[in-house]
This record gives structure tokens, sequence and C-alpha cells, in this order.
């Protein structure tokens, strides 16, 4: 299933590639994207340097590569909510719009239309809201006379999916385990039913027995209504189970990218980071 278009880029110089942008199969189009570093580094250093690739919808792509090697600070940027991760060279269109030139309607659209879980989202879930609140809060932040008893239906649905039990609805962050909280931040950027889903590591912090929830949640969006996925990741096992493309970042540069039959990539900690291509 193809995502709605949301917005036309304007047409300039770039046509060639702006028409490749109005293509509605794309949740992500990016060339040559360079991002700052966040506020209060030197805004002229690049963390990502000349980043080119899709990502259509109903598909997955899965971020790789070392400590360091700007994953997040790309991710963070493709969600258009951070305007402390400058954006110093190239393009990059997220459902359409493009993400260097935002107005404050395209950056709402695009939040809307956008799940972003950030690096350690359940580490820093709000200390002052329930769990139920946490998941809801997308929601009623946009439409507060929402039927209640709906909003409920909605979030215990979540619960379930995310193999946690009804009563931690009522409970705050710091009343649940690490694996809880993450899988609570999970629900969280799935409530609003995005097109497209933006992870920095989403399995942290869980046991074997359940991330096969956060897993099998990816899929189900992905099989249901074409959700596109950006995995920020060094898990060969959600890459295989997602089926992702993978793009392996070093330094801020793709060094390799490619079908994840195609390209592996291993963080051995004895020896070098190794690119291992067939």
């Amino acid at each position: 299933m193809h995502g709605p278009r949301l917005a036309s880029p304007r047409a300039g110089r770039h046509d060639g590639i702006m028409a490749r942008a109005r293509d509605t199969r794309l949740a992500v189009l990016a060339r040559d994207l360079s991002v700052g570093h966040p506020a209060g580094r030197d805004v002229t250093e690049r963390a990502v340097d000349g980043v080119s690739f899709e990502l259509p919808f109903g598909a997955s792509i899965a971020v790789m590569g070392p400590t360091g090697a700007g994953k997040s600070t790309l991710a963070a940027a493709l969600t258009g909510s951070k305007p402390a991760m400058p954006i110093l060279g190239g393009e990059a269109w997220v459902l359409d719009l493009p993400v260097r030139r935002l107005s404050r309607m395209q950056r709402r659209t695009l939040g809307f239309h956008t799940g972003y879980l950030s690096q350690s989202a359940g580490a820093t879930l709000a200390p002052t809201l329930t769990v139920g609140e946490l998941i809801a809060e997308p929601l009623t932040s946009r439409d507060r006379r929402l039927n209640h008893r709906a909003l409920a239906l909605r979030v215990a649905t979540l619960l379930d999916e995310m193999q946690l039990p009804l009563g931690a609805a009522a409970k705050f962050p710091y009343e649940l385990s690490a694996g809880m909280r993450q899988r609570v931040a999970v629900a969280r950027a799935l409530v609003l039913a995005p097109k497209l889903f933006i992870g920095d590591e989403p399995l942290a912090a869980l046991d074997i027995e359940v991330r096969g929830a956060v897993i099998a949640a990816l899929q189900r969006r992905r099989d249901e209504y074409g959700m596109a996925s950006l995995l920020v990741t060094n898990d060969a096992d959600l890459v295989h189970a997602v089926d992702a493309s993978v793009l392996v970042l070093r330094h801020g540069m793709v060094v390799a990218q490619g079908p994840r039959d195609a390209v592996r990539w291993s963080p051995s900690v004895d020896a070098d980071p190794t690119l291992l291509a067939r």
C-alpha cells in the first residue's frame, strides 16, 4: 500500500531529483545529505557526510556502523523535529516533505505521520505521567476532545501488543523495568499509526522473550498499511526479521549499502570493524 501524498516540493534547479521526491512510493529520499553535530559543537563539522538512499513504503532499511558513525544523527535529522541538527548540504524528503526547509505546518504534519523512537527513549520517559498518559499523549496533544473510552481501548490494545499487563497503564515509568519502559516507548511511537517509523535501537534493553513483540508490531504495520521503517541497529537478527536493506556508516560516510544478503557488518571487539560483501 502506498502512502498518500502529503505535499509537493517546490520546483527548482534540482528538477530531476524533485521528480523522484514526488514519487509517493518513497517514504524517504536522501540525496548527498550532510548533517552537522548538535548545537554546542562546531556547526561546520559534519556528523553525516554525503548520504544518499531511498526507502519505499512497505520496506525497511537498517542503518549500521560503529559508535560515533553518525547513525543517530541521521535518524534524528530525518524526523524534522531537531533544529539543533543542522543540515549542511544535500537534500532529504520525508513523506514528500523537504526536511531542510520545513514550514511550521509541514513540521507538524511530518510529526503526525512519523513515529520516532529516540536513542534511550525508554530511559527518558516523562516521570510525572502514567504509562497510559505517555502512550496516549501524541493523540491527546493534537485533539483533547477524544473519546476517553476509545482512547483507553487504543492504549490497552498497544499494551497487549507489547506484551505488557493492562495494569501497567496506571503505573509510572519508575515502577517498570528497563525492558518494560522500552516497550512503552515503542507503543508511544506507534500510537498514531505512522506511515514511517524511525527507531534508534528499538530492541534496546529487551529480553529475548519479548523482542518478538516489537518485531511483530513492525511487521504487522508493514503488511497492513505499508509502514516504512528506518532502524538504527547493529542487530543482525532484527535486520533479517524485517528483511531490511542495509546502509553502513563510518565516520559519517556511507561505506557500504545494499540488500541484507549482500552486505553484512560486524562490530568485532577483537579487530577493526569489518565489511563483508558477497
